[in-house]
């Protein structure tokens, strides 16, 4: 009730895409005027932005799904906002990141969230890179990428190491599978992964019984 009485109320909302948000706005009868705000125009926009925040303008960030700032535009304007002394605040609400690690069965006392991986460059060894990490590891992916992932994941890590892949979390189809990377590897081979995808990875001194996990 708090996020669609401040949409309500705001001067301006930022949307990642103006469409998507568009619907869900309309469902609620909310009829901000909305500006697309994405990767691809954040920094031109910002300085602006903020010059209207700090005028007294009152604006709403969303993103396309998830929390704004995890892997999705609002970082850069946040900090920009701490920088010009605006005051921000961040309104609880869906996030992939957090159901999946709770899902996945792994130890989530503490964990290391890696966001996506690099598409090319620096991939192989941002996973080499990991592979001493104690921590339960998070990593968002992208379904086309994700059997490649699990294979790269099984090469650098082994083939014995826990992991969960848990897709369309909050949504209609959502699903949690767990095993080995192997296994999992081994499961997108035959099977098209569809929707946002989340990989929970065991840290390297995790010992789980494949069994309890399946």
């Amino acid at each position: 009730m708090r996020a669609l009485r401040v949409l309500k109320e705001a001067d301006l909302i930022l949307a990642e895409d103006t469409r998507t948000s568009g619907k869900l706005l309309q469902h609620y009868n909310i009829s901000t005027h909305r500006q697309s705000y994405h990767k691809f125009n954040e920094h031109a926009e910002v300085e602006r932005l903020v010059e209207r925040l700090e005028a007294g303008e009152t604006m709403a960030l969303v993103s396309d799904a998830g929390t704004p700032g995890i892997s999705d535009p609002g970082f850069l304007i946040v900090r920009e906002c701490v920088k010009a002394g605006v005051k921000v605040e961040c309104l609880p609400g869906a996030t992939a990141l957090v159901p999946a690690v709770v899902c996945s069965g792994l130890p989530c006392d503490r964990f290391a969230f890696e966001g996506f991986l690099p598409q090319k460059k620096g991939r192989a060894s941002r996973l080499a890179a990991l592979k001493e990490e104690q921590r339960t590891m998070v990593f968002y992916e992208s379904p086309y990428r994700l059997q490649k992932t699990l294979e790269q994941m099984t090469d650098t890590f082994g083939g014995d190491r826990q992991a969960a892949v848990c897709r369309e979390i909050s949504k209609i189809h959502e699903e949690c599978l767990r095993g080995t990377v192997e296994q999992l590897a081994a499961h997108y081979r035959e099977h098209e992964a569809k929707g946002e995808c989340v990989i929970v990875v065991a840290g390297k001194n995790e010992k789980r019984n494949s069994k309890e996990q399946s």
